[in-house]
């Protein structure tokens, strides 16, 4: 049981790192646009101080109050680790990632970046720790309206996109692109993610829900 779950908690980690890391990389481009969610982060530093990554958490936690009187529980442990850890990821990637005043390399940044945290997105919800409290809300969603991740996806990172554009983040052709096709990466991502995690663990039923 100890080894199960040291290999959930491995996935979960390194996916939220490779998560952080894509929306790192797609904010150091973000001349193409950013992720829907960071065009608001970073219209609320611009307009208030803090950081980007402290702005993360803080909407984190307004989205966790939201989702859990909805689904009327609180979220798993996964999830207040997601959120406290993707904002200090991200703050700590922005300041090592090199910045760029090239367009040519701010669009390498962004095409990698949407990959990157696309795939990281599945690693981390694969383990069924508790998924990030956007991705929580993203769930509720599938789960309460129906449809696909890509389209539920979509539909928020588009709504909150256009309110951080309203207090003047930097909305793009890039953040629609994000918000169309990183539902994408993560649909493909999370059966692939799942599937090398129950081949390393090798029993389905020590995937059941953790708290």
């Amino acid at each position: 049981m100890r080894k199960v779950y040291s290999w959930r908690w491995a996935f979960f980690l390194v996916g939220l790192a490779i998560l952080s890391l894509g929306v790192s990389m797609v904010i150091k481009g973000a001349v193409v646009g950013t992720n829907a969610w960071d065009v608001l982060h970073i219209a609320l530093f611009e307009n208030f101080g803090l950081t980007i990554g402290t702005w993360n958490i803080i909407t984190g936690l307004l989205v966790i109050a939201f989702t859990s009187i909805m689904v009327k529980r609180l979220p798993k442990v996964g999830t207040w680790v997601n959120m406290f850890l993707c904002g200090i990821f991200i703050d700590l990637f922005i300041w090592i990632l090199p910045g760029t005043s090239s367009m040519t390399f701010q669009i390498i940044y962004f095409v990698l970046g949407v990959f990157v945290l696309g795939f990281g997105c599945g690693m981390y919800i694969a383990p069924n720790l508790g998924t990030g409290p956007r991705d929580s809300l993203m769930m509720w969603i599938v789960e309460r309206f129906g449809g696909s991740i890509r389209v539920a996806r979509m539909t928020m990172e588009l709504s909150v996109a256009f309110v951080g554009w309203i207090l003047g983040g930097p909305l793009g052709v890039g953040t629609v692109i994000i918000a169309v096709f990183s539902g994408y990466v993560v649909q493909l991502s999370l059966p692939y993610c799942r599937k090398m995690l129950l081949k390393v663990i090798g029993d389905v039923e020590e995937m059941k829900p953790f708290f």
